[in-house]
């Protein structure tokens, strides 16, 4: 009789989803919601390895440094020539890049060895920069004021002194780290930086479409991520930040040298690690906002997003899109683009 009832029972949901239509109840506000089944096995499918942005995902952060982050973040007197801010490389009103293959830095002729990742979401990555060198955003924004070829200030007590000579700066650091016998440390700086960019998360339409608004996502752009899971990539571009959790590497299936002469040869991990399995390891990219974080890969030597696409294909999947599916993952893609967070609203008045 069990046996009889479970093939009973499954019959009936397989007959609801042929038929085109799920019908969802929801027992605390006793409301039914319908749905295409069609929809409901695409959002199924998805978050087996994806997931929306929520309330969870923001930390608590104290206001009094995210304030003084966002000052820093803006303010030039962190570069050796007082020229270069934070925003230089990461514009935030640029999707958090410059669009640029790889910065310039604070003194003449300098450029970065890698592409600037935009530091919108990037709270959400297990690890920051190419290689992870960095564990947290607090130790990100520690690197690139005292390297030489990025803001290039000498020694961090420089930038203190310049820091001490600023009253409102004074004031702001006292407010923002109160029980601080000295409040001016190059931690602080990097605290206050970290808690103003924990601040700056992208919802889109994606995330609606994740909380099952299937309707936040057109036709095309359900097309798109159905190839996407079909595809496998969410195999690397998993998680909340669609990336930022892996390291995977350039080149699993096919050589990204044979496949695109543009690409620069860089070591990746292994350059930390030495370990001869690391070669073209690099920290998968987040795909959120995606189609405004052009140019692409580490070295920013692609600016097409669908020929990107199609490189990721061939190289870490051996398959070649056709121009429909190449179309389709596009529009997809450009559904991850989200909303600037309010904070960013207005540009800071630097003291």
């Amino acid at each position: 009789m069990k046996n009889n009832l479970l093939l009973v029972g499954s019959t009936m949901l397989i007959g609801f989803l042929l038929s085109g239509i799920v019908r969802v109840e929801n027992t605390t506000e006793k409301a039914a919601t319908t749905y295409e089944a069609a929809d409901a096995l695409l959002w199924a499918e998805a978050r087996k390895t994806l997931r929306g942005i929520h309330e969870w995902d923001y930390p608590e952060v104290n206001e009094a440094q995210a304030e003084l982050g966002q000052l820093l973040y803006f303010d030039t007197r962190l570069s050796i020539n007082g020229e270069q801010s934070c925003n230089t490389c990461h514009d935030l009103g640029r999707y958090g890049v410059d669009k640029l293959p790889t910065s310039p830095g604070a003194l003449p002729g300098m450029l970065g060895d890698r592409n600037s990742p935009t530091v919108l979401n990037a709270v959400l990555h297990d690890t920051q920069f190419w290689d992870g060198r960095a564990a947290d955003l607090t130790e990100q924004a520690k690197g690139p004021i005292l390297n030489p070829v990025e803001m290039a200030i000498p020694h961090e007590g420089i930038l203190l002194e310049r820091l001490k000579e600023v009253p409102a700066y004074v004031e702001r650091f006292r407010q923002a780290f109160p029980q601080a016998e000295e409040p001016i440390t190059y931690q602080h700086v990097a605290e206050a930086i970290a808690a103003f960019e924990s601040q700056l998360l992208t919802p889109s339409r994606f995330d609606a479409f994740m909380e099952k608004d299937f309707a936040a996502l057109s036709a095309q752009e359900k097309k798109g991520l159905k190839v996407f899971l079909d595809a496998g990539c969410q195999s690397c571009h998993d998680g909340v930040a669609l990336g930022g959790q892996q390291f995977r590497r350039f080149g699993e299936m096919q050589d990204f040298r044979s496949v695109d002469s543009r690409i620069h040869e860089d070591p990746g991990l292994y350059a930390l690690s030495g370990n001869p399995g690391d070669l073209f390891k690099f920290k998968v990219p987040s795909l959120r906002n995606i189609a405004e974080t052009y140019p692409y890969f580490h070295d920013g030597s692609v600016h097409d997003l669908k020929e990107s696409v199609q490189i990721m294909g061939i190289t870490q999947l051996n398959r070649s899109f056709s121009e429909e599916e190449l179309a389709d993952l596009s529009a997809f893609l450009k559904s991850l683009t989200g909303e600037l967070p309010q904070v960013l609203a207005e540009a800071p008045v630097l003291p």
